[in-house]
């Protein structure tokens, strides 16, 4: 049972991963897209079948057996078919339908389509309504409660040099919490929508070798740092203390959770030209195609916080307050990019992807702005 030639010619060619199937539920054939996908070539995934290429007791089973017997087609979204040879968070939309090869016997082909990282870029707008949200909130903190503070603690001053030696302690803690409380309020007001200069050309690799310096020299003493930057990158567009603000957090929060003796967090820097990201009110979806990552191999983040890791109030330390990786998501959505994090056991990657500054041609010659 084989695919005619200009079949497999269109097939091989689609960007979506393709399988067939044939009745003893073997896979006769998986285009370039499937074997990549599945991280196997035809010829080894030829000695599976798909209840053994699939993940225990997937649903996608149950559809193919479907479609050979009944020679329906089956629409499924959402399905997990997360495993080792296809990593981790593999979501995706699958198509099967009946099919038949040039001898006339009959197959199940299957249509994948992952949805990883429209998934991802989707939660980029949720993130972006959630900091708006915290930015209203810190306008009105700053109005509501800095205000009073300012006179709490001038009234406590004042009472200082009147009261007994045994109450100065009273109107000093009375000072030092008000000006914990202003601190705290000080961090909200980051998330105010003040104007800042986003137009100027960075080049973000010195940011990362200026994080770098600052980490090596300090909080990140005991890591090792390595290096796999791509130095043709251009510019992007943005304010330099903002980014570096981000960088700077995502790198801390690497050190604090690699092992004090074996701890390593690479910073990297690559060209992706196909990234593109659809905005409301805009005609034209943006191009990010310049991606920056921090990867450490810590222990990981938590499952029950993964969906959330960027919403406000959400910390896995002790003593924070869950405003750092908002404030990181916020700073990058202001400069027209996402940011997304893959957590497993061990490998931690926070990519932030930026659009550029200026176009520039890809390999191929194309323009990409």
């Amino acid at each position: 049972m084989s695919v005619q030639i200009n079949e497999r010619l269109i097939l091989d060619s689609m960007p979506q991963p393709v399988l067939a199937v044939d009745l003893d539920q073997r896979i006769s054939y998986a285009n370039f897209a499937a074997q990549e996908f599945f991280s196997a070539s035809i010829s080894s995934l030829r000695k599976h079948t798909v209840e053994t290429l699939m993940p225990f007791g997937s649903p996608v089973i149950n559809l193919v057996e479907n479609c050979l017997i009944n020679r329906f087609s089956f629409n499924e979204y959402g399905i997990d078919l997360s495993a080792p040879h296809t990593g981790p968070d593999s979501i995706v939309d699958l198509h099967v339908a009946p099919f038949e090869d040039s001898e006339g016997a009959g197959l199940a082909l299957l249509v994948v389509q992952p949805r990883s990282l429209a998934h991802k870029i989707d939660k980029q707008l949720t993130h972006r309504s959630a900091a708006r949200s915290v930015s209203a909130m810190s306008a009105m903190l700053a109005h509501e409660i800095k205000n009073p503070l300012s006179g709490i603690k001038g009234a406590a001053q004042l009472l200082e040099s009147d009261v007994s030696e045994d109450n100065v302690e009273l109107t000093r803690l009375i000072c030092s919490e008000t000006e914990r409380i202003a601190g705290l309020v000080d961090r909200f007001e980051q998330f105010s929508e003040t104007p800042v200069d986003l137009n100027t050309p960075i080049n973000v690799h010195a940011i990362l070798e200026n994080v770098r310096m600052l980490a090596k020299n300090g909080f990140g003493a005991h890591v090792n740092f390595v290096e796999n930057y791509d130095p043709s990158l251009p510019d992007v567009l943005g304010n330099k203390d903002l980014l570096t603000q981000v960088f700077l957090n995502l790198v801390k929060n690497a050190a604090e959770a690699v092992d004090k003796r074996k701890g390593e967090i690479q910073l990297c820097s690559a060209f992706r030209p196909g990234i593109r990201l659809a905005l409301p009110g805009r005609a034209n979806p943006i191009r990010l195609p310049l991606e920056f990552s921090v990867i450490d191999n810590g222990l990981g983040v938590p499952d029950d916080i993964k969906a959330h890791l960027f919403d406000p109030f959400v910390t896995t330390k002790s003593n924070g307050t869950g405003l750092g990786l908002a404030l990181v998501a916020k700073i990058i959505g202001d400069h027209g990019g996402t940011i997304e994090c893959d957590s497993t056991r061990e490998r931690t990657i926070f990519r932030v992807r930026l659009p550029m500054a200026v176009a520039v041609s890809d390999e191929k010659g194309q323009i990409h702005e």
